[in-house]
C-alpha cells in the first residue's frame, strides 16, 4: 500500500514508519520540519496542498497532534482553540479533504490518547481534544463506508518514561511495538469506527 504518514519524525512516527516499510508499504512521510514532505496539518490549506502533492494514496496514519498542559484556572481560550486546532481540526481536515484522495476502501488512522477517559492534572485540553477526535472517528465511520476509519488511543509509552513517567501515575505503560500494531492492524484490517485502548 501506499501509506501517508503525518508526523513521522517523532518518536511514535519513526516506529509506524519503520514497522509500516518492514511490512513492505510504501510510506510516505510528512513533519512539520523534517522529512521530504513538510506541511502543517494544522493548516487546512497545508492539508490540501500536501493531498495535491501527493497524489491518491491507499492510507493516511497520523502520529501527530499538539496540547497544551496547563491547570484550568490558568488556561485561556487561545489555549483549547490551539488544543483543537493542533490535534481535532487537523485530524479532521486529514479525513474531510482526504475522502476524495485516497482509495475506494482505502483507510484513515489517527491518534488520541488515554486523557480524554483517564485525566490527570493540566491535561484538560488534551482531555477535550482526544475526547472530541474519538467521537469523530465514531461518527465519520459511518459515512464513508467503504473507506475506514480508526484511532489509537495509548498511555504513555513505555520508552518515554524517563521524561513523562511522572505525568501518568499509576498508569500502565505501553511499548511502542505494541502501538505500532495497532496502526497495522487498523491500515490492513477490516474494522472501522474502533478506538484501540491500548495500556
Amino acid at each position: 500500500m501506499k501509506i501517508l504518514l503525518i508526523g513521522a519524525a517523532g518518536k511514535l512516527g519513526a516506529a509506524v514508519h519503520e514497522a509500516l516499510t518492514e511490512r513492505g508499504h510504501e510510506v510516505l512521510p510528512v513533519g512539520r520540519s523534517t522529512g521530504g514532505l513538510r506541511f502543517d496539518i494544522a493548516d487546512p490549506a497545508q492539508v490540501a496542498a500536501l493531498y495535491d502533492a501527493v497524489g491518491q494514496v491507499d492510507a493516511v496514519a497520523s502520529a501527530a497532534g499538539d496540547t497544551p498542559f496547563k491547570a484550568v484556572v490558568d488556561m485561556a481560550p487561545a489555549d483549547y482553540e490551539a488544543a483543537f486546532r493542533g490535534k481535532v481540526l487537523s485530524q479532521i481536515e486529514l479525513v474531510r479533504q482526504g475522502v476524495p484522495r485516497i482509495a475506494e476502501r482505502g483507510s484513515f488512522t489517527v491518534i488520541t490518547g488515554v486523557l480524554c477517559r483517564e485525566p490527570v492534572l493540566t491535561s484538560s485540553a488534551a482531555a477535550m481534544a482526544n475526547g472530541a477526535v474519538e467521537a469523530f472517528v465514531r461518527a465519520a465511520a459511518i459515512e464513508i463506508a467503504p473507506q475506514r476509519i480508526n484511532a489509537i488511543s495509548p498511555t504513555v509509552f513505555t520508552e518515554s518514561l524517563d521524561e513523562y513517567g511522572d505525568f501518568f501515575p499509576g498508569m500502565p505503560p505501553v511499548d511502542l511495538a505494541q502501538i505500532t500494531q495497532a496502526y497495522v492492524r487498523s491500515i490492513e484490517g477490516a474494522q472501522t469506527g474502533r478506538v484501540y485502548e491500548l495500556g
